[in-house]
């Protein structure tokens, strides 16, 4: 089912309700920016003005203020630590979801056999198949399950990994992406694997440190890329931020962090093993098309900016990445940010609270800590594609079975008894009486099943 079909009640969709959408902040800063006849940049090749073309790695000055706020606001990283973000290792891009096509198309080769198998952990976003199959990567999807609340199935990927490893041929080659007139050859990864570390979409779970780092060591040692999509870190629930105006969360460490970390430049790759694939749709309008790319690096940041269509046109939100990145320095970007951590946080409770009143007592469900979205697993012998067939056709609500969040060609059956519940597109009203309809129609199911309720 998609979700944009007509619906009166709707917990599918992954994206703010109207009424948050920042438009006055939007149009401040658009006019703040555009304003002024000249602006000191306008023609510096670093950075340009917001209406040309931009340079290909992004306008120096904004990827310098997403840096500031990385390293000073969010992750609050002390000023000689080594894990601060750089401009130089930043690529600015047209947010996660072109983020994501990009990486595959800059730094894997499926289609010769180069890059032997991409790894996407299950469940998992349910649009991010058509990126991989995009990249020539149809036919070499394994899903490597979450364990947990924390962790991942690294006993099967490492197995995997191996698998592949015996059955690789050795004149594998990039030349078929090489530029002939360039002396640099692109870094090309023999594996990749890709997750939603914090607050995963759809699971809502986050993975610890001692995860990360595992997954670290294991893709040094396979030549693997990890694709982090780091786009719901920093809206955390739990961390009270109400006693500062200028507050926000502080996330886990992400894993170019822990990368960069533990990186050693005469042992590991220079071009390190992690992607942070972020965007700012989540934290302010997703209509604006932005985001970046943070590698450990600056190798891996300009590999991507130098990709065909960024040396043709420049980065492609030249206008977008200035209008955030003076959201970002007049400290509205924050005052948004903090609205919606608010607004999510209340309906996350209220969401979790009708769970627990109207769906049978033997649902799973967690707390929501952060991000969109909540999981939930019904008992045994339930049937949530019925279900959720009869909520849409008795009642006009729709919700997400666990069927849509499959790696193509890899099921694990996630749809039996498993939904994604968002709480970022309807009121906290219109979540209850969704949430009871959807018990009134498991206490049916469960009367005619004779199942306990």
């Amino acid at each position: 089912m998609s979700m944009d079909a007509p619906a009166s009640l709707n917990f599918f969709k992954g994206h703010p309700s109207f009424r948050l959408l920042p438009n006055k902040e939007i149009i401040d800063a658009t006019t703040d920016l555009l304003s002024p006849d000249k602006r000191f940049y306008d023609s510096d090749t670093e950075n340009r003005h917001p209406l040309t073309y931009g340079s290909d790695q992004g306008a120096l000055w904004v990827r310098n203020t997403i840096c500031s706020f990385l390293n000073d606001d969010i992750f609050k990283l002390p000023k000689d630590s080594n894990l601060r973000s750089t401009p130089e290792c930043l690529n600015l891009n047209s947010g996660a979801s072109y983020g994501i096509l990009s990486i595959l198309l800059q730094s894997t080769l499926a289609q010769t056999g180069y890059t032997r198998q991409a790894f996407i952990i299950s469940p998992t976003y349910f649009l991010i198949n058509n990126c991989f199959i995009d990249a020539g990567f149809s036919g070499k999807l394994t899903a490597i399950d979450e364990i947990g609340c924390d962790t991942i199935d690294f006993v099967t990927l490492e197995k995997k990994l191996q698998e592949c490893e015996n059955q690789a041929s050795s004149g594998d080659s990039t030349e078929c992406i090489d530029n002939p007139q360039s002396d640099k050859k692109k870094k090309v990864y023999k594996y990749v694997i890709y997750t939603v570390p914090t607050y995963s979409n759809p699971s809502g779970h986050t993975y610890s440190e001692e995860t990360r780092l595992r997954l670290i060591k294991l893709a040094r040692k396979y030549d693997m890329l990890i694709i982090a999509d780091d786009v719901y870190d920093i809206l955390n629930y739990d961390q009270d931020i109400s006693k500062n105006s200028k507050l926000l969360p502080t996330p886990p460490k992400r894993f170019v962090h822990l990368d960069r970390q533990t990186w050693s430049s005469t042992e590991d790759d220079p071009f390190g093993n992690t992607i942070s694939n972020a965007t700012f749709s989540k934290l302010i309008a997703p209509g604006l098309r932005f985001g970046y790319h943070e590698t450990v690096t600056p190798k891996l940041a300009y590999q991507l900016s130098e990709g065909g269509a960024n040396i043709s046109g420049g980065t492609p939100s030249q206008l977008n990445s200035m209008i955030v990145g003076t959201m970002l320095k007049n400290g509205s970007a924050t005052n948004v940010l903090r609205h919606l951590i608010s607004t999510y946080k209340e309906r996350g409770e209220v969401l979790y609270t009708c769970v627990k009143r109207w769906l049978p007592q033997e649902t799973d469900c967690d707390v929501i800590h952060g991000g969109y979205f909540v999981w939930i697993t019904l008992p045994d012998d339930y049937n949530m594609e019925e279900i959720q067939r009869r909520l849409n056709a008795e009642h006009n609500v729709i919700l997400a079975n666990g069927s849509n969040f499959e790696v193509i060609g890899d099921p694990k059956g996630w749809g039996k008894r498993s939904a994604r519940l968002s709480i970022s597109f309807m009121e906290k009203e219109e979540i209850q009486e969704g949430i009871r309809l959807l018990g009134s129609v498991c206490r049916e199911y469960a009367t005619e099943l004779g199942l306990p309720f």
